[in-house]
């Protein structure tokens, strides 16, 4: 085998790549070892490209002393939009790299664009480079959302190397690339979407967003299990990773932080779906709440924690005998696991024969939720549902439930307290700890638990 000669140069090689979640293979395979995904295995280029030789993506910078470096965390940019602002940690970092994912059609390229029209209308130089839509169709949804000011330039472009070029011409102070996706580089054979391809893409624009300064969104498609299209280390690559939650029936929509290097993970912004684009809901509690049923068994409210926000949502069971050999366990909203978890300990600790139910629990709106705290709420729905005895509607629940029966404390007590009693709660039924209790709260009446057998007591004792 003949040796390259030196200064040869770099020949590109071929690698398999599942285009579901990025796996790469030196052979094609039938089924990903990653996601588990059939025939999704594609031949594409690598090797062809090296950023090295070129001095637009090179720092060049010499090493400097972390004390010496200047920085203000109040540099942020706020985008006018609070919940858009909370997500992000109090508004956009100069120079960060923001990943929004979400399914199709649940408002990311209005989002956005709402959050340019707002920077625009305060003199900043905003660019909107889309992919997917013509100026013409950009122009339409601008005119519903009220998006018209002069400094919103749109910019219909597909190419890598032009979309730089006008970045360094025009300048912006915020880039959205709508999306990255089909965005696609010049030096590589593979199609716009493919692994190759979105890794070179996002990581040049990357590079000159730290370099110059300059924010920018990436939308991303998502695959049919929920996760963001292409190689996972895009993810890794990128600043903040936000996902938008919601159901094509329901007209809420959340925007969460999964990954945020300059504020809190998990934060979460509620929005309004509307014929003028999405309105933030100042008041999620409220929101959620608003259609609750009230003397109705298998209801409850419980206060979870989303970042830093308490939030109140109910949680609905239904309890009834089945008639399969195998009882249904559906859940929406909840962890499946826990629940089967929690059914076998009601059923061994409280003596809540639940074996030969059929059992159902739903978040009511859609919300997911997946903290501890959850516990209780769903083990006093269950009994509620099971026994037909509904839960006062001034009761609050919260706290983990172990396998042993006993209710174990969680943090945040006091928060979740006063978001109860702000809503106009009158009765928490909370974890009974050491050293961490929660300081009394006006006009919310406080019973502490330590087992299963004293929460059914306080839930359903005489007069209520």
């Amino acid at each position: 085998m003949e040796t390259p000669r030196k200064g040869n140069a770099k020949k590109s090689r071929t690698l398999f790549f599942c285009q579901g979640c990025g796996h790469q293979s030196p052979k094609w395979l039938g089924r990903c070892p990653s996601c588990g995904e059939w025939n999704q295995f594609v031949e594409e280029e690598v090797g062809a490209v090296s950023l090295a030789a070129d001095s637009e993506f090179r720092f060049d910078e010499a090493p400097v002393s972390i004390d010496a470096i200047a920085a203000d965390e109040r540099e942020r940019i706020t985008t006018g939009i609070g919940e858009v602002d909370r997500v992000l940690g109090g508004g956009i970092v100069g120079g960060s790299a923001v990943l929004v994912g979400g399914d199709p059609g649940i408002g990311k390229s209005t989002l956005l664009l709402q959050v340019l029209q707002k920077l625009a209308e305060r003199g900043m130089t905003c660019l909107y480079v889309s992919g997917e839509e013509s100026a013409r169709q950009i122009k339409l949804r601008g005119l519903r959302l009220g998006a018209s000011s002069k400094n919103l330039l749109v910019l219909v472009e597909i190419m890598l190397e032009n979309i730089l070029e006008r970045i360094r011409e025009i300048k912006p102070e915020v880039v959205v690339i709508d999306s990255i996706q089909t965005v696609y580089a010049s030096e590589l054979s593979s199609a716009p979407g493919s692994v190759s391809q979105v890794r070179e893409a996002s990581g040049r624009l990357i590079l000159h967003a730290k370099k110059a300064g300059v924010p920018v969104f990436l939308i991303g498609h998502v695959t049919k299990d929920g996760s963001i299209a292409g190689p996972k280390v895009l993810e890794h690559m990128v600043d903040t990773v936000l996902y938008f939650e919601g159901e094509t029936g329901h007209a809420y929509r959340i925007i969460r932080g999964m990954k945020n290097r300059f504020g809190p993970t998990n934060e979460i912004g509620v929005f309004e779906m509307r014929d003028t684009g999405l309105c933030e809901v100042v008041n999620p509690s409220a929101f959620f709440l608003s259609e609750r049923p009230e003397g109705t068994a298998g209801s409850v409210v419980v206060p979870s924690m989303e970042g830093t926000r308490p939030i109140l949502v109910e949680i609905q069971s239904l309890a009834s005998p089945t008639n399969l050999g195998m009882p249904r366990r559906t859940t929406i909203g909840v962890d499946h696991n826990r629940v089967s978890l929690l059914v076998a300990v009601m059923d061994k600790i409280c003596g809540l024969r639940l074996g030969s139910q059929d059992i159902f629990i739903n978040v009511a709106g859609g919300v997911k939720v997946d903290e501890p705290a959850v516990d209780l709420g769903i083990v006093a729905s269950l009994a509620s549902s099971f026994l037909d005895r509904p839960i006062d509607a001034g009761t609050v629940v919260f706290g983990e439930v172990g396998l042993t029966g006993e209710v174990r404390g969680i943090s945040q007590m006091e928060v979740r307290i006063r978001e109860a009693a702000r809503m106009g709660f009158t009765r928490c039924i909370l974890p009974r700890t050491q050293g961490r209790d929660a300081t009394a709260v006006k006009g919310m009446k406080q019973h502490r638990i330590s087992g299963l057998k004293e929460l059914l007591a306080v839930l359903f004792q005489a007069g209520q």
